[in-house]
């Protein structure tokens, strides 16, 4: 007994050590979020740099409450139009994109034919091309197309943009599905995409988790697109909007942190509720058989 009570001993000794030095971890990161949040229940005459990280001398939202209402005697307006921008934008965008990033996935997963081999990995170079280097050409394209400056037009940036991360994913995901049931759809009769309809897109929901909520915060915390291809306030995403929440003479540091805050608010919900089932779907195609 006293032979495996020692070999369990460092293993007990460690295990308090690992803890501390996670919490230790987590609350450093933490402390921009801390600073955030504090400063933005103060209010203005309490934001000083020699009292930063003190808590306020009373919970208030006004800080809140001007961020999202803003304020035009001092030249500032607030984000509730551009929140709902934002919600146009994400929502319709994720969905196409993660849409024809299932139906690319499938092709490319299940059928062979000439050309695919250099079709997919064409697909991919998207990934690899920086935003600055086609912000001239774009807005050329979406002038050309009448979508320059509007919201629809801002939909299609992030669609096609979004395509080879979303196509990458269901790749690697239908990879895992059994090709024997595909078999057996052709020989039921199935075509190309009575196969997709009737076979795969039933098992996609893990898929659909990881694409949605990958393409949901990357569009959402979009800054560069939303400046580029929206030249008016009243169809610029949140992020833009809250570059644009100073005022004329004064920044109120108070109100710029709660517009923060209810920037980030969307993706922190998101990962905190969807968070372990956007875990359970990248696993779930990284074993195949």
């Amino acid at each position: 007994m006293s032979a495996r009570s020692s070999a369990f001993t460092p293993r007990r000794l460690y295990r308090p050590l690992i803890y501390a030095a996670l919490i230790a971890a987590a609350a450093l990161y933490l402390l921009p979020v801390y600073l955030l949040l504090i400063t933005s229940l103060k209010s203005f005459q309490e934001v000083r740099l020699a009292a930063m990280w003190d808590l306020p001398a009373g919970l208030s939202l006004e800080s809140f409450v001007r961020a999202w209402v803003g304020n035009k005697a001092q030249g500032f307006t607030g984000l509730a139009g551009n929140f709902l921008n934002s919600i146009y934008l994400t929502v319709p965008a994720a969905s196409i994109s993660a849409l024809l990033g299932s139906l690319n996935g499938y092709v490319f997963s299940k059928w062979k034919f000439r050309g695919s081999e250099v079709l997919f990995p064409a697909f991919l170079f998207g990934l690899f091309i920086p935003y600055q280097s086609i912000l001239i050409p774009l807005v050329v394209v979406l002038q050309k197309m009448h979508l320059y400056g509007t919201i629809p037009g801002l939909i299609f940036v992030h669609v096609v943009y979004g395509i080879p991360i979303t196509t990458l994913i269901f790749r690697n995901y239908y990879a895992s599905v059994p090709t024997e049931l595909i078999e057996a759809a052709k020989i039921d009769g199935a075509s190309l995409l009575g196969i997709y309809r009737w076979v795969l897109f039933p098992l996609s929901l893990p898929g659909f988790v990881v694409t949605l909520i990958w393409q949901f915060t990357a569009i959402w915390n979009d800054f560069l697109f939303g400046v580029i291809v929206t030249s008016r306030p009243v169809v610029q995403p949140i992020t833009v909007a809250l570059n644009n929440l100073a005022g004329s003479y004064v920044v109120e540091w108070n109100v710029q942190m709660a517009g923060a805050l209810i920037t980030a608010l969307p993706t922190l919900l998101v990962y905190i509720f969807l968070g372990r089932y956007f875990v359970r779907g990248l696993l779930a195609g990284s074993l195949k058989g």
